[in-house]
This record gives structure tokens, C-alpha cells and sequence, in this order.
């Protein structure tokens, strides 16, 4: 049986609050990083609906999704059907589900017109880049002019993957959003789960100079110390609260992590609602 509405509120409120520090989370809890099911044709599905419910029981209000297309690398029409049912979601779901637009830079101004058309019209909040190219190959500047100029973030897959023994083709890593973060200095960029396997220490030094380069806590690996490590190095301000689809692992590491509550407040909402802000300044 579904929790009443009453009761998901006070457990989502027990989960992501320290026992220590217990303190009202924020008003929004955004989860910055999590994906929808690719589909064929636009449309709900029961694992939307699935995805709901469980961020509900763990008190999570937005999530922050993409549709990525099975398809290495992907291809134009890959994306587009990923993104047209995406937005057919996030019209059935409003105010719960905000959509990424996922592209392929390789497709040049189709790449372009694409994010054009879902941030200026479907209402879409941010760009999607998966590991088709480097966050510093020329051909993702234009991506990083456009989303600088609609005022929306781009969240980039990413990760420091040298040990292990097949990395993913042309994966970023921290240095590389952040060296994009510095020639872009008015684009937002988001590197994508600390926690989501390779060397999160790396990561966390590497973005340190880069200000307007964000870290989201995403992914299920249970290494102790790194919300800690992340706020210590790159401040609380930089920090977004995000699952990657871990949503117990990244909660846990929420609620486990020796912060005090304004922290706490900024990595599960207010940093990740500022950044959306910008689009309605």
C-alpha cells in the first residue's frame, strides 16, 4: 500500500535530515540528476510513474530528468525521439518532472535547434551531454555558448575512469568541465555523480577552481567522507543533491553526512532551485 501523502512527507523529512541535526529540509527537494526509461513513442509509462512514487517516500519533490537513447554514439534521431517523449512526461507530471535536453554535439546546428526548441517551448530546463565527445572538444563550444546565453545548466556525464580497464570512450572528467567551466565562465556546468565510480577525490580537487562548475552527489558508491570532502573543497554552494536512479544510496549518504543543516538545505535544494531561477531572471 502507497503511504498517505502526510506520511511520505514525515519519513522523506526523517530520511535526508541528520538524526543529529534534525532541521527542516527545504522546501523543494531536487533531485539534479536522474533518467526516464527510453520509449519508442512519447507517452507515459508505469516506470515513470514508479520513479515518482519512490522519490515521494523519500521526500523528493523535482526530479531533474533525461530520456537517453540506447544507441552508441547517438544519433539524431535518437535524441529526438528521447527528448519528444520526454517532454510528452513532463507535461503529464508538471512541476514533478523537469526535462534535460539530451544531444549529441557532433550534429552541429540539429544539436543547436534542438535544445532551442525544448528550452524556449517544452519548458525544458537544461542540456544533457552523455560521452560522445570531451566537455573541452571545439565541437561542444557552440552547446556551451547557447546554454549560456538561454541561462539554463548543461549536466555532463562524467568521471575518472583511468584505472579501470575498458573507460568509456571520450568520458570527461572533472578536469575537463573544468577547463570548459573556465573558457565558458557564463555557462553553468554540472559534472555529473560524484559517486558514480572512478576516483571522486580526483574529481572533487580537479573542479576547485572552476566556480561556476557544480558537483551532483549521485551514484551508489559507499565511500564514507564524500559530501564532506566536496563541501570542504568546493564549498557548500557548489554542491546538488542528485540520485542518478541510487536514490537509497544517495539519500543515505544525505542524511549520514557530518554537515550542519544550512548546508543540508543548500545540496538538497536551494543550490539546484537557484540554478533553475536563472532561466526566469
Amino acid at each position: 500500500m502507497t503511504p498517505a501523502p502526510a506520511t511520505r512527507r514525515r519519513f522523506g523529512a526523517a530520511l535526508l535530515a541528520s538524526s543529529a541535526l534534525a532541521q527542516p529540509v527545504p522546501s523543494r527537494v531536487i533531485d539534479a540528476h536522474t533518467h526516464l526509461p527510453f520509449r519508442l513513442h512519447p507517452g507515459p509509462i508505469d516506470a515513470d510513474r514508479a520513479l515518482i512514487d519512490a522519490a515521494a517516500r523519500l521526500g523528493i519533490h523535482q526530479l531533474c530528468c533525461s530520456i537517453l537513447s540506447p544507441e552508441r554514439p547517438v544519433t539524431l534521431d535518437g535524441f529526438r525521439k528521447a527528448n519528444r517523449a520526454l517532454a510528452s512526461v513532463t507535461k503529464h507530471f508538471p512541476g514533478k518532472v523537469l526535462g534535460y535536453c539530451f544531444v549529441n554535439p557532433g550534429y552541429g546546428a540539429r544539436a543547436l535547434e534542438e535544445v532551442r526548441h525544448y528550452v524556449e517551448n517544452e519548458g525544458f530546463i537544461g542540456v544533457k551531454i552523455y560521452n560522445d565527445y570531451l566537455a573541452t572538444d571545439p565541437v561542444v563550444s557552440p552547446l556551451l555558448e547557447l546554454a549560456a546565453k538561454l541561462r539554463v545548466p548543461i549536466l555532463h556525464h562524467a568521471g575518472h575512469t583511468s584505472w579501470l580497464p575498458s573507460p568509456q570512450p571520450n568520458i570527461s572528467d572533472g578536469g575537463h568541465i573544468a577547463e570548459a567551466a573556465r573558457r565558458f565562465p557564463e555557462t553553468i556546468l554540472i559534472c555529473a555523480h560524484l559517486c558514480g565510480g572512478g576516483d571522486w577525490e580526483w574529481t572533487v580537487k580537479a573542479l576547485r577552481n572552476a566556480p561556476t562548475a557544480f558537483l551532483d552527489s549521485s551514484g551508489s558508491v559507499a565511500d564514507e567522507g564524500t559530501i564532506e570532502m566536496a563541501v570542504r573543497v568546493l564549498g557548500a554552494d557548489r554542491v546538488l543533491f542528485g540520485t542518478d536512479l541510487s536514490m537509497t544510496a544517495s539519500a543515505g549518504r544525505l542524511r549520514g553526512a557530518q554537515i550542519d543543516a544550512l548546508t543540508r538545505r543548500k545540496i538538497l535544494g536551494d543550490n539546484m532551485a537557484g540554478i533553475l531561477a536563472r532561466r526566469r531572471a
